[in-house]
């Protein structure tokens, strides 16, 4: 017997090939549709046996709000998260707000459709393989996990680190060369490979991205130790490298040799 369902995706065109390719399997598709605020609305108001739920981001603050909603008003319908590999936490918020399932976003259309009975059935729906990953990642937990605003502190100079700053400061390119006493130009030169380098669009990503990953935290953070360690360094000396240089500005010429 079919399961009679929807069908919620970051992307539209993959939530309606998934919508298409259960159809042919002789599922119910009420709808495909792109996860929005109304998008839980949607499934609270058509209210099918089960909601494939999308997302290509679990680790989003409020990336299963529409779970919690949709539990909330629904609490009959079985949620099924599609998303990728996600740490064991990811897996926990995802029932922590309401999943009856969680399935690998590349499992094969049949892996879905079994996660789809057992979550009508009121059973779990997690795929043996995606536990072991997850206990085995809680029983043997990388020495340095992956921190993805120290990764991308390393990318940046000091000095795109500070027009970073600026940035998210508000700062437009006439006010960061006249706090860096550098020339308009040079200053959106440095935006400009601030924004290639974090592989963003736009300023006001590239500022979302720093304060969301706490990129501004560690830069702060840094420059703070920085300054502390040349304040100490005595009278005449520069921080860091000794000759009052960015690490990204050319070495001073050499001396003329003598006749």
């Amino acid at each position: 017997m079919g399961v009679r369902l929807m069908v919620v995706d970051d992307h539209r065109l993959l939530a309606e090939a998934l919508a298409s390719a259960l159809k042919l399997r002789g599922h119910r598709v009420l709808a495909a549709a792109a996860p929005s605020a109304g998008a839980a609305e949607l499934v609270v108001s058509r209210a099918p046996e089960v909601c494939l739920l999308g997302t290509a981001a679990p680790a989003r603050p409020g990336a299963f709000d529409p779970v919690v909603r949709i539990k909330k008003e629904r609490p009959q319908v079985a949620v099924v998260v599609l998303g990728p590999v996600p740490s064991p936490r990811g897996i926990a918020a995802a029932f922590a707000a309401g999943a009856s399932g969680y399935v690998r976003n590349d499992e094969r259309i049949e892996g879905v459709e079994r996660a789809m009975m057992k979550a009508r059935a009121g059973e779990s729906a997690v795929s043996p393989q995606l536990l072991q990953q997850a206990f085995e990642e809680l029983l043997h937990p990388a020495a340095q996990p992956d921190d993805e605003g120290a990764r991308l502190l390393e990318l940046l100079t000091p000095r795109e680190v500070e027009v970073l700053m600026r940035v998210a400061d508000g700062e437009d390119t006439r006010l960061i060369a006249a706090g860096m006493e550098i020339a308009p130009s040079t200053a959106r030169t440095h935006v400009q490979r601030v924004l290639m380098k974090l592989e963003v669009g736009s300023r006001l990503e590239a500022a979302a991205l720093a304060a969301r990953t706490g990129l501004l935290d560690r830069a702060a953070g840094g420059r703070a130790a920085r300054a502390a360690a040349g304040a100490g360094a005595g009278p005449g000396s520069a921080p860091g490298l000794g000759l009052g240089l960015e690490p990204d500005d050319p070495p001073p010429p050499p001396p003329p040799l003598s006749e």
